[in-house]
């Protein structure tokens, strides 16, 4: 089994787009691989944050993860900060790093564009990611295209280390996640889905109660035509819904398409609502079960984040040794 970490970050309500995009994968691989799911809170602290909201969405992100299947004994769920072994790495590779190549992040670039003042936490970022990724000798790491960049990253840094001090760090590979459904905003279905869209009306969140689905999904924007096809280019929005009854549904594409090819767009909507409402409603009932026993969601994080120490201490200890910091006696 090789060992495979993810991460995602507590920062906004996650949705529709979220879940069938990454999270369903992580649940369904989570016995092929020695996995570790990782809430990345210290991320999270980049950009200006409210202390009292950022603890309440690290738990919520967290429950909802178990909520959507992730099994504590199957799995490695923990939350970064509970692992001090990451801050610890990351300075030791900011003293591998240099200013040059993080300058170069085009995430930097695009985050920073415009203000005035950006801190040092947000042009460090990548160097933190590194730092999740090598303090578990992983494998390998699902990266999609935003964070490629800063993958490569973390394989450079860990090269130049073992370089430098000997053979101490594993060179992680990508993992291209298999081609998954790619849910767009339904008010705007030229966009992917986000929490971060201008407009709320786009975007499906998984704790949506089914009236807000219901509505969300029959305004979903679509066009003047009448004929229900999957058609990205010239009908996104139809086949924006297309897609997400297929995925919800667990059906192939081309066999939703042709069953719908003669209905009304009306008639989609409803469909596509009800099968999201359903698809959903487990999840939602496995969150408010986790949510009104807090005991046990912190029970679980607690657990899984013994086993990411007891995997981060022997690798700083290699590390330790290889920088020649003193042992402590």
């Amino acid at each position: 089994m090789a060992r495979v970490f993810s991460g995602i970050q507590p920062t906004g309500d996650k949705h529709l787009g979220n879940y069938l995009g990454a999270i369903r994968h992580w649940v369904a691989t989570q016995d092929a691989d020695d996995a570790l799911y990782c809430v990345v809170d210290l991320h999270a602290m980049t950009l200006p944050y409210d202390p009292a909201e950022l603890a309440d969405r690290t738990r919520r992100t967290a429950a909802l993860l178990l909520a959507a299947g992730l099994d504590p004994q199957r799995c490695t769920l923990f939350v970064q900060s509970h692992v001090p072994a990451h801050t610890e790495l990351t300075w030791i590779l900011n003293c591998v790093a240099t200013f040059g190549e993080l300058r170069r992040m085009t995430q930097f670039k695009e985050k920073s564009a415009g203000q005035e003042s950006v801190s040092v936490g947000l042009f460090d970022y990548p160097v933190l990611m590194a730092a999740d990724i090598l303090a578990y000798d992983a494998e390998r790491v699902p990266v999609g295209d935003d964070q490629r960049q800063h993958l490569e990253l973390a394989r450079d840094l860990a090269v130049r280390f073992n370089h430098r001090f000997g053979p101490t760090l594993v060179v992680p590979e990508p993992a291209i996640p298999p081609v998954a459904a790619r849910i767009m905003d339904l008010a705007t279905p030229t966009a992917k889905m986000s929490t971060s869209a201008e407009s709320p009306q786009g975007t499906i969140g998984l704790l949506d109660p089914p009236e807000l689905v219901t509505k969300r999904l029959r305004s979903a924007v679509t066009d003047s035509a009448t004929d229900v096809r999957f058609d990205p280019d010239t009908k996104p929005g139809i086949s924006n819904l297309l897609q997400i009854l297929a995925a919800t549904t667990d059906r192939p594409l081309p066999d939703v398409e042709a069953e719908y090819a003669g209905v009304g767009y009306g008639t989609l909507k409803q469909t596509v609502a009800d099968a999201v409402v359903a698809f959903l409603a487990p999840l939602q009932r496995r969150y408010r079960e986790l949510a009104d026993d807090p005991a046990h969601l912190d029970a679980a994080l607690g657990a899984g984040a013994e086993k990411a120490e007891a995997i981060t201490t022997k690798v700083l200890a290699r590390v330790r040794q290889a920088v020649g910091l003193l042992p402590r006696a």
